[in-house]
């Protein structure tokens, strides 16, 4: 892989970042192959540990963020039960042991989880979108993380609508940060064309701030998809795509928050709908639209 033409690409992206900037990076294609190693960008979010097709070997793309230097939002997946957070765990601890400091100092935080509770709310069970996990059992998962003591900040992804539900406080608690997701594209109960997705995406960031009760906040997913199917009045294609990275990209997000876009390069071979990859599912250094921060 042409680790030096991604590593052109990641520094056009954006002007000055926050402390974290970077993209969401998936663990196994659509066929259930591993995704090239690519750490490429000043920082990546992974959603587990754990190589695909292992019980708990650590997943290759922490040696290639060593190689390239970059960090790290290290996810635990949380849906599958203590048997699978005991392999997340254990696959983090030979990580530990096997690269040291070269790991550790990269890693910008740890999320135990990703969207455990979204997926156990109303919606998220209207839309079919799998086990998730109790308040309860993150927390238990997030003390678990803490006793490793390896004084990173540890924290959960939700969308921000778990963030903002009451009964979800005991996560917050528990939290040193939550990971926002946030897709003003899926919000279809509301007026949510391109032209109101600056206006949606700072209100539910807004509200997850104020439910955060002072913990930070950081922006694990957002963007706007080049293809799929129309949500409401948001419209999915190239154009949209590139109004929304300008606007809350560069606009906001790249100078002021730590951000993981979603995403890099979507899943293949059969390409999702809505596909959100800026540079589709075909691992390239071109994206499909232009990436540069309007001056």
């Amino acid at each position: 892989m042409l680790i030096s033409n991604i590593l052109a690409l990641a520094a056009s992206v954006s002007t000055v970042a926050a402390q974290y900037k970077g993209f969401n990076y998936g663990s196994t294609n659509t066929d259930g192959s591993n995704l090239l190693n690519h750490g490429g960008f000043t920082s990546a979010r992974l959603y587990t540990t754990v190589q695909a097709g292992t019980a708990n070997t650590p997943i290759s793309a922490i040696q290639a963020a060593i190689n390239t230097q970059t960090t790290l939002l290290l996810g635990l997946w949380a849906s599958a039960g203590q048997a699978n957070m005991d392999n997340e765990i254990a696959a983090l601890n030979a990580a530990v042991a096997q690269y040291g400091s070269a790991f550790t100092d990269l890693i910008a935080g740890i999320s135990v989880g990703s969207e455990d509770l979204y997926r156990i709310s109303p919606t998220g069970v209207i839309n079919l979108s799998g086990p998730g996990a109790d308040p309860d059992v993150l927390v238990n998962y997030i003390n678990q993380v803490r006793a490793l003591n390896l004084n990173k900040p540890i924290g959960h992804v939700d969308t921000w609508t778990a963030w903002v539900n009451g009964s979800n406080a005991a996560v917050i608690a528990a939290c040193d940060f939550l990971g926002m997701d946030g897709y003003p594209y899926f919000q279809n109960t509301q007026d949510n064309r391109i032209e109101n997705a600056e206006q949606l995406f700072i209100e539910s960031y807004n509200a997850t701030v104020a439910a955060a009760a002072g913990k930070e906040v950081w922006v694990t997913e957002t963007g706007w998809p080049v293809s799929g199917p129309n949500q409401a009045n948001a419209v999915a294609n190239l154009e949209n795509a590139k109004t929304y990275w300008d606007e809350i990209g560069c606009g906001f997000l790249f100078s002021q928050e730590n951000t993981w876009w979603y995403t890099f390069q979507d899943a293949f071979p059969t390409t999702p709908s809505p596909s959100f990859g800026i540079v589709g599912t075909e691992l390239s250094t071109t994206p499909l639209f232009d990436v540069q921060c309007p001056a």
